[in-house]
């Protein structure tokens, strides 16, 4: 793969569905493909963590088993939306067709119209041809339904036959979808394996396979296709509601993180928990005024003794140990607790206020 490009596959477990972030390693412009509205929190926090520039979100087509989260990225990063002039989608800021490019740093994606899940279906080409991005035209050992958003298998049949199937065998294959724990083919894969379209299948083989298919419609459909078509904006145009207790951000782990600036001028709405070991405290006596020691190899025998009136925001020396008290406290069923970013050591480049005393304030097994 080349260097200077930097790619990462996500995935969201309940739709089954891939996104797919896109960046030049040297400008740090960046294009996201196919995300979903549940996961927003998860790719800002990777976009952040990665110092790239969003330019897109881009969509393969109207999703009708999830809710786009284009909208959601264009609100707080200013983004586009791109999807392609087929698709119905209201909201867009450039509309693709056939041989269009969207351009990120030193890096290109190419247009392919591949109609026939939808009318507005698009792959994504690089440039080089190392990789597409199919969306539900092409999948792994397998393809998208054709029965319902104009549908058409043959016009699908062609998509993938006379597009498709011309690029390199080499170029590998990233779909929208995977329900089996598949991440990625190959052109020559699906060429000679796709049970639906692979080897000598031809269009009336194709169509009668996928006429005779009768699958359920998705669940989300009624819901997903009309708030796809506004790009997956809320009716009343908000971001989803941070927590009451606390201005968190949600890192691409998953942790709750809260900055310490916040922590320090909010100490009398708080509980810190200090996960240290005694040894470093021994060493190092600095420490948060108020702040209660419960090292983290003994917080899940003694979790009760962490007081419930108050959010809990756990601290360590870098913010990495902090982390694991943070898993075990939700764990235990605490919902209102977050990671104090960086740590102690972040706290001291910041010239918080510490207290220096031999002892900090322990909880004493009873």
């Amino acid at each position: 793969m080349n260097r200077s490009l930097i790619f990462k596959q996500l995935f969201d477990q309940t739709s089954g569905t891939y996104s797919y972030l896109l960046a030049d390693n040297n400008t740090r412009e960046a294009l996201l493909i196919d995300p979903v509205y549940e996961q927003y929190e998860r790719d800002l926090a990777l976009i952040s963590e990665l110092d790239l520039q969003l330019l897109a979100c881009l969509d393969t087509h109207c999703h009708a088993d999830h809710v786009t989260g284009a909208w959601l990225l264009k609100h707080t990063l200013g983004c586009q939306i791109i999807a392609s002039r087929h698709s119905g989608i209201e909201l867009l800021d450039r509309n693709l067709k056939e041989g269009d490019k969207v351009i990120f740093g030193a890096h290109v994606l190419i247009v392919i119209e591949t109609p026939g899940h939808t009318d507005g279906c698009i792959s994504l080409l690089l440039d080089d041809q190392s990789m597409i991005f199919t969306g539900d035209s092409l999948l792994i050992r397998g393809c998208g339904r054709t029965d319902f958003q104009q549908g058409s298998a043959s016009r699908l049949f062609h998509s993938i036959k006379d597009k498709l199937f011309k690029l390199p065998d080499t170029c590998l294959v990233y779909p929208a979808h995977d329900y089996s724990g598949r991440t990625v083919s190959t052109i020559g894969e699906e060429k000679a394996l796709n049970p639906r379209i692979g080897g000598l299948a031809n269009e009336i083989d194709f169509v009668g396979y996928m006429e005779n298919m009768q699958l359920p419609h998705p669940k989300l459909l009624a819901i997903a296709v009309p708030a796809n078509l506004k790009a997956g904006r809320p009716t009343e145009d908000r971001l989803p509601k941070q927590p009451e207790w606390a201005p968190v951000v949600t890192t691409y782990s998953g942790t709750l993180e809260i900055s310490p600036q916040w922590v320090a001028s909010h100490m009398n709405e708080v509980m810190i928990l200090d996960v240290r070991t005694l040894v470093e405290t021994d060493e190092e006596s600095a420490r948060i005024q108020g702040a209660i020691l419960i090292p983290v190899n003994e917080l899940r025998a003694r979790i009760n003794e962490v007081p419930e009136d108050k959010p809990v925001m756990t601290i360590c020396r870098s913010g990495k140990r902090s982390v694991l008290a943070y898993n075990i406290l939700r764990a235990a069923g605490r919902k209102q607790v977050a990671s104090i970013k960086g740590g102690l050591l972040r706290w001291y480049e910041e010239g918080l206020p510490l207290v220096q005393e031999k002892q900090p304030d322990i909880v004493q097994d009873i």
